[in-house]
């Protein structure tokens, strides 16, 4: 006897196999070669677009050094005096943290504070620059892993937030997100297994709880920017 149970995990089985996209029952084909799916073909474009409509503000850069004087550029227009900066390769071949502090700029590195003066840090800063490990182009997405020099309170604390990116960190879709984290779990003889938080970041904080009404800024950073790296 077929229950109205199965009847609607077969609709699910059914929806699956033929594409869950909107419009489209077409079937994708199985995960992992098919390429960005349900967007343009253009990903960064695509990324910057969602980014832009859900209240980021993306800067599109073409290399290394542009990217770099993007960010002075940015601390310089927001007055900061007190920034915190996370660590990784691209980060630091940027050399950030002596070049903000020749702009008499009090720089912060997250990975040596110690914890009795982490949390005035933490709290005091005016702006947070960190990497990231994956931007989702069809989402307009910031994921990041929480490590030790790259903690949530630094995207979650300061009420500006600038994250670095290169090309070769933008993935399709949530689909192609999870499986890239999967395959990072299972190289754990070269890498560290994945971290108990991965935070998803689209665009700035947003509570529509206040009358009715959508305000950025309440829960965590109010201005979000992406620096990528296009090339």
């Amino acid at each position: 006897m077929t229950t109205s149970r199965d009847e609607f995990l077969q609709r699910v089985r059914q929806a699956v196999s033929a594409g869950n996209r909107p419009g489209s029952a077409a079937a994708v084909g199985p995960r992992g070669g098919v390429g960005y799916q349900g967007a343009a073909p253009d990903a960064i474009t695509r990324f910057r677009e969602e980014f832009t409509a859900a209240g980021g503000l993306p800067h599109i850069v073409p290399d290394r050094a542009a990217a770099g004087a993007k960010v002075l550029e940015l601390a310089r227009a927001k007055a900061a005096r007190r920034v915190l900066i996370g660590g990784g390769a691209l980060l630091e071949s940027l050399n950030l943290a002596e070049k903000l502090r020749v702009l008499r700029m009090d720089v912060a590195d997250v990975g040596t504070l110690q914890p009795q003066a982490s949390r005035e840090a933490l709290f005091g800063a005016d702006l947070g620059i960190s990497g990231v490990d994956y931007l989702v182009a069809e989402t307009g997405t910031i994921a990041l892993l929480t490590r030790p020099d790259e903690p949530r309170s630094l995207s979650l604390l300061p009420p500006v937030h600038i994250a670095v990116a290169e090309r070769s960190q933008l993935v399709p879709d949530l689909f192609d997100l999870f499986e890239s984290l999967g395959a990072q779990e299972g190289e754990a003889t070269e890498r560290p297994l994945l971290p108990s938080c991965v935070t998803l970041i689209t665009g700035p904080s947003k509570t529509g709880d206040i009358e009715l009404r959508l305000v950025t800024g309440v829960h965590g950073p109010g201005e979000v920017h992406v620096i990528l790296i296009a090339d």
